[in-house]
């Protein structure tokens, strides 16, 4: 559940070296473009389901849920957006529902303040009341009030591993996650998280003793950045280490963009993965 040796320690980086190993749309000449795809199929898909959007949770701005319904008593999906907790927002990301609502899943969506406006402490805090405001909605929503499966993108995919202590949560998938937020810390990225080493600690999963011992799939693609790739490895080993459910794998060929194909699409390797987090628990 490592990656190979060659893999660089960001301790030994320099500065650019870092902050080049963390820029995902730098490394991905595409990525403008197919993030540009995303808010199109998007905006359509909202279209098709405007019944239950933008259902506030909090008293911030981006406190808000999007719930797109695939059938009645059906479970739900509730999917965090990436962004490195600075950029980007729940709408560009409805594409993502079209591979779980073709297997009956319904598919939330959740907003979130982004930094500097908030720390990370806070943003955590707005996931975690984001779902417990999803789960004493869904019996209104027609949704079945069993526990909800999260995942998450990049950021997303951090904020997927803090959401699993939530009483809600019966599992989740992580997709290019960040589990160490030490590089973060020490990178250009930090301008606007404005971590301490505190924060950082308490808020990298990969950090702490054990975790909460519920099924957790990690996914990167294998043409990821090499840094990234060995945070979803090396937390996988953590997870394994203290015996907790996981499962790890690299989609062949992927990039930090492409592999959200593998969720957009119904036989996507990572709409199989949420399936079957339904169907363990």
């Amino acid at each position: 559940m490592t990656t190979d040796l060659a893999t660089p320690d960001w301790r030994k980086m320099s500065r650019e070296e870092l902050d080049r190993g963390l820029n995902n749309g730098a490394a991905v000449v595409a990525s403008a473009d197919i993030v540009a795809g995303w808010e199109k199929r998007s905006r359509e898909l909202r279209q098709r389901h405007p019944q239950h959007l933008d259902l506030r949770y909090g008293p911030r701005e981006r406190n808000r849920i999007d719930f797109l319904k695939a059938a009645d008593k059906a479970p739900t999906l509730l999917f965090i957006h990436g962004g490195y907790w600075q950029h980007r927002a729940k709408e560009l990301f409805t594409v993502v529902a079209e591979g779980p609502m073709a297997h009956g899943i319904n598919v939330a969506l959740t907003g979130y303040t982004l930094a500097p406006d908030v720390t990370l402490d806070e943003i955590v805090a707005e996931i975690h009341a984001g779902i417990d405001f999803l789960a004493g909605q869904l019996p209104a929503l027609g949704a079945t009030s069993g526990g909800i499966v999260v995942s998450g993108w990049s950021a997303g995919g951090h904020l997927t591993s803090m959401a699993l202590s939530s009483k809600h949560v019966q599992a989740g998938v992580a997709i290019s996650g960040i589990y160490d937020l030490e590089p973060i810390r020490h990178s250009y990225l930090n301008e606007k998280l404005r971590l301490d080493e505190a924060m950082s600690r308490r808020n990298s999963p990969m950090i702490q003793a054990g975790g909460p011992a519920k099924p957790l799939s990690l996914v990167a693609g294998s043409a990821e950045l090499p840094l990234l790739r060995k945070q979803t490895a090396d937390f996988a080993g953590h997870r394994a280490r203290y015996g907790l459910p996981v499962t790890y794998e690299e989609i062949p060929g992927a990039d930090h963009f492409t592999i959200m194909n593998e969720m957009i699409a119904p036989g996507g390797r990572i709409t199989a993965l949420i399936r079957q987090a339904f169907e363990r628990t």
